[in-house]
């Protein structure tokens, strides 16, 4: 490992310093205030309640806790990489957000030559950044910092085009995410391990454990994201009836999803005991099985079902598919995304077409075109000047009906894949190259290599000598 750690000396300061001035340039170049936060448009006169920093602050900040505190716990579970889960995770987080905000803004939020910033834009860096950090799961352990730095400069781009596809010219129902942030990240990250596949690492290495207080640590990260979902799959929906479905939803999906991972992980293992994989991955499913139908009128009885049906898919792919996919096809899933946001992010979206198949004027009403907006008759058609007196500010549509808007669904998740494959394939033929610093097979999973760890604290406690630690349970991460 001593050349690795050479060439991190020099790869990774040199990395960082390019990436920030890259980033003052741009920052320079084209970002400047958006109309609630430049002085010159607001006075005295203003009413600052008014100010869509009062409606989107609360969700930036329940966000800011999942990405940076859910998330860093979550990756702390093996026994002696947990200050690399912690703190790449911080360090890949905070400059895929800043690096989002430029991609997105050249995307979506650009007009007179300038991306004009605020804190939606901040929440949907945030989304970006999720996206990066659920790919990371994919090979944690096995890549440098340099390493996880280019793929975030890779895949937020990546991202931003399929990003850009999907809501300029498909034009798709998807309030959680469930299709363009877990879907796209698990193919992503799954592409990228393919290419980065360790031969040596198929048999359990010797690091590849986790401790009692490594787990419990990663159990914390689990209970922040699991209290905080509810904003992640609500922040960007319609304010009022749809914003409220979409917590009463989230929440009852993961209530199901928690229950189904308790009964299932005692069940499923031959000593009748929870496994901690299960309580740090399969509780969480339900908040991904309802996003794609989140804001939608799919009532409480389906939306439990649907957490149920997540809980009990991420278990059995976590316990079948995800050693088959190690041993037959070469994915060495190390935490195992393709259950947690594979799996469930499909069965959202079979979901979402049923929904979007089902949805009509007698269970919406007039709102059916706010909530499906593409819908909505277009300019000119008379039956949007019907309803335009029954809903003031209603914006003209596509006229789509039902099934073409179910078809778009397909058309989204299938061009949302292959993007996502794709785009993870080039990545990680980037991260082979042979000057990249990388941990050797025999230093994955072991923070050593890449700490100041004082001698006392380079091993474990003598507390945990006498717990016998067995073959690493992987965890998934949302």
């Amino acid at each position: 490992m001593k050349k690795n750690s050479t060439n991190l000396r020099v790869q990774l300061p040199s990395l960082v310093f390019a990436l920030e001035v890259l980033i003052v340039v741009l920052y320079a170049l084209f970002v400047t205030y958006d109309d609630h936060t430049n002085a010159l448009l607001q006075n005295n006169m203003t009413d600052h309640t008014e100010n869509a920093v009062y409606q989107d602050y609360t969700f930036f900040a329940d966000i800011q806790v999942m990405i940076f505190i859910g998330f860093g716990c979550l990756l702390a579970f093996f026994r002696r990489y947990g200050f690399g889960g912690m703190v790449f995770n911080f360090l890949t987080a905070t400059f895929s957000i800043q690096w989002a905000i430029l991609v997105q803004g050249f995307f979506s939020f650009n007009y007179d030559g300038k991306i004009h910033l605020g804190v939606i834009n901040l929440i949907n860096a945030e989304f970006a950044c999720a996206v990066v950090l659920i790919s990371f799961g994919a090979v944690l352990g096995k890549t440098s910092p340099v390493q996880l730095l280019i793929m975030a400069l890779l895949e937020v781009p990546i991202f931003g085009v399929a990003e850009w596809i999907v809501v300029t010219y498909l034009k798709i129902n998807d309030a959680g995410g469930s299709i363009l942030i877990h879907l796209f990240a698990c193919y992503f990250g799954l592409a990228v391990t393919f290419i980065l596949y360790r031969p040596n690492l198929n048999d359990c290495h010797p690091n590849e454990v986790t401790s009692y207080h490594s787990d419990l640590l990663s159990v914390l990260g689990t209970l922040f994201l699991w209290v905080f979902w509810p904003s992640f799959n609500c922040a960007l929906t319609l304010r009022g009836d749809d914003q409220h479905r979409a917590i009463l939803h989230t929440f009852i999906g993961l209530s199901a999803s928690t229950l189904t991972a308790f009964a299932l992980s005692a069940m499923l293992n031959k000593n009748g005991k929870f496994s901690m994989a299960d309580v740090q991955n399969v509780t969480l499913a339900g908040g991904v099985t309802v996003g794609a139908s989140v804001d939608m009128m799919i009532s409480p009885v389906a939306a439990y079902v649907l957490g149920m049906l997540g809980g009990m898919a991420c278990i059995l792919g976590y316990k079948y598919l995800s050693p088959f996919l190690a041993k037959r096809l070469h994915v060495q899933d190390q935490c195992g995304i393709h259950n947690l946001h594979g799996l469930t992010g499909l069965i959202s979206s079979l979901a979402s077409i049923c929904a979007i198949l089902l949805a009509s004027e007698e269970t919406y009403g007039p709102s059916l075109y706010q909530t499906f907006s593409y819908r909505a008759p277009k300019v000119g058609d008379p039956r949007l000047e019907e309803l335009q007196k029954l809903i003031p500010g209603l914006e003209g549509g596509l006229g789509r009906t039902a099934q073409e808007q179910a078809l778009y669904q397909v058309a989204a998740l299938g061009s949302t894949i292959a993007i996502a494959i794709v785009g993870g394939v080039l990545t990680g033929l980037v991260l082979r190259l042979p000057y990249l610093a990388s941990p050797t097979d025999v230093s994955c999973f072991d923070d050593e290599p890449f700490f100041n760890i004082p001698p006392d604290q380079a091993f474990i406690t003598e507390t945990e000598k006498d717990i016998s630690l067995e073959p690493l349970d992987i965890p998934n991460i949302p």
